[in-house]
């Protein structure tokens, strides 16, 4: 086809995934409406076995997932000038991201972090006698009010 792929995503060959054939028998399911003390250990035990899982009994309706993945779609296929428009540094916490690293390696992905709680009030240090707090605030972009 002759398309080029940027260097940025080539990994090194020691960090390539090696031609082994893994079967897996499902995705672990996390069901939400269990005891939270279950949940909690349920959840570390499925991280460090698997690193993901599926989320059940959510309260989520399917109406409102379809909507917010046909939200997220529109999104993620805009130019990337437009994307970037809501860029999040180091300043800026939250918002749209498409240079991450795994080994030295940009991930082909890209993100949009957002808080429920707008503005989110952090510690502005690990000192528990430091009472400064800072402020992250959620960026939107100014054509896309369905995003929020």
């Amino acid at each position: 086809m002759g398309m080029e792929v940027d260097a940025a995503f080539v990994q090194a060959p020691e960090h390539r995934p090696k031609p082994t054939i893994i079967e897996a028998q499902g995705i672990p399911l996390i069901d939400l409406s269990g005891p939270v003390d279950d949940l909690v250990r349920e959840i570390g035990n499925t991280c460090s076995e698997w690193g993901f899982f599926q989320v059940i009994n959510h309260g989520i309706s399917p109406e409102s997932r379809k909507r917010i993945e046909s939200v997220a779609r529109e999104f993620f296929a805009r130019p990337s000038e437009e994307k970037r428009r809501v860029k999040r540094d180091e300043v800026k916490v939250f918002g749209y991201y498409d240079m991450e690293h795994t080994k030295n390696v940009r991930d082909w992905k890209e993100v949009f972090d957002f808080t429920v709680e707008d503005p989110t009030f952090v510690p502005a240090s690990i000192d528990p006698d430091d009472n400064k707090v800072t402020t992250w605030n959620n960026q939107w972009p100014q054509d896309s009010p369905e995003l929020r």
